[in-house]
C-alpha cells in the first residue's frame, strides 16, 4: 500500500496502460503468501475476465520504511512468482545502503537470481542521472531497447549514464559510501533511542522513522530538513531522517548534540 510506485509516482504505471494493485502490508514488505492468495483469488474467480489480471510482482529493496527483505523471504517470494508464471521486479533505488545494512544477508548475486529484473539506483548514491537496469531473464532481454526508444529512455549520450556505474564499481566505490550513510544513520538512531525516543519502524538503513514531541520537530526544523511521515497523537508525530553518501559526520553529531 505505501510501495513508491503507489504513492509517489503520479499515476505514472496508471499512465502506460497498466493498474497497480496494492497489498496491504502493515510493514511494507508482501510476502510469497500474501501474492499466493491474490493470484488464486484472480484465478479462482468465476467473473475474473472483468477484474484486473495480476502480470507483474514489484517490491522495494530496502522498502519505503527502510526494512529489509531476507535472503530467505527473496526466494520464497520468486518462487511464487514462478510458480504463477509472473515476473518479479525489484526497485533498488537505494539498493546499495540496503547492501550495507548490519541486517543484510545477500550479495548482489543474490538478488541477480532471485527476481527477474532489478535496478541498481545511481541518483540516490551520487550519480548525477540514471539508474542501472539488470535483466537477468532473457526473455525479457528481447526488444528491451525498443521499449527504451518508445518511452524516451534512450539517450543520445548514453555513454555517460554507463561512464558513472563504471566509477562507482570501481575500488568499491558504491559499497564504501553507501557503508558511510549506514553508519551515519546508526549514529543518529543510537543518539535517540539513549535518550528514550522510539521509533515508527525499525530500521538498520539510511532511512530513521523516530517518533518525537512535535515541539522538539518543530524546533529540529529550524536547523534541519525533516520529512513529516504520519501523526501519532495529539503531541507526537514520526519523521523521516534520511542519510546519504554525501553526509558529513559533523553534521550528524551537531543533530546529535541539538537532540540531546
Amino acid at each position: 500500500m505505501i510501495g513508491h510506485i503507489n504513492v509517489h509516482e503520479t499515476g505514472a504505471i496508471e499512465n502506460t496502460g497498466h493498474k497497480v494493485l496494492a497489498i496491504n502490508a502493515p510493514n511494507g514488505k508482501i510476502t510469497a503468501k500474501q501474492i499466493k492468495e491474490t493470484c488464486d483469488n484472480y484465478i479462482n474467480d468465476e467473473k475474473k475476465e472483468h477484474i484486473v489480471q495480476p502480470g507483474m510482482v514489484y517490491i522495494s529493496q530496502p522498502t519505503e520504511n527502510g526494512l529489509l527483505y531476507r535472503k530467505e523471504e527473496l526466494e520464497e517470494l520468486y518462487g511464487v512468482c514462478k510458480e504463477y508464471d509472473i515476473p518479479l521486479y525489484i526497485d533498488g533505488a537505494r539498493l546499495g545502503y540496503g547492501m550495507m545494512s548490519p541486517q543484510n544477508d545477500m550479495y548482489m548475486s543474490d538478488i541477480a537470481e532471485n527476481c527477474d529484473v532489478f535496478y541498481i539506483g545511481g541518483t540516490k548514491i551520487g550519480a548525477l542521472f540514471g539508474e542501472a537496469v539488470v535483466i537477468t531473464n532473457n526473455k525479457f532481454k528481447q526488444d528491451f531497447r525498443y521499449n527504451m526508444k518508445q518511452k524516451g529512455g534512450m539517450l543520445a549520450k548514453g555513454r555517460i549514464l554507463g561512464i558513472q556505474f563504471c566509477e562507482l564499481f570501481s575500488n568499491n566505490l558504491y559499497f564504501n559510501i553507501s557503508k558511510h550513510a549506514i553508519d551515519m544513520a546508526m549514529k543518529i538512531k543510537d543518539a535517540l533511542t539513549s535518550k528514550g525516543y522510539k521509533f515508527m519502524y525499525d530500521s538498520y538503513t539510511n532511512q530513521q522513522f523516530p517518533i518525537l514531541p512535535n515541539n522538539i520537530i518543530d524546533e529540529l526544523r529550524k536547523k534541519y530538513e525533516l520529512c513529516f511521515w504520519k501523526k501519532v497523537d495529539e503531541d507526537h508525530s514520526v519523521i523521516r531522517i534520511c542519510t546519504s553518501w554525501a553526509t558529513k559526520n559533523e553534521n550528524v553529531e551537531q543533530l546529535i548534540n541539538d537532540i540531546k
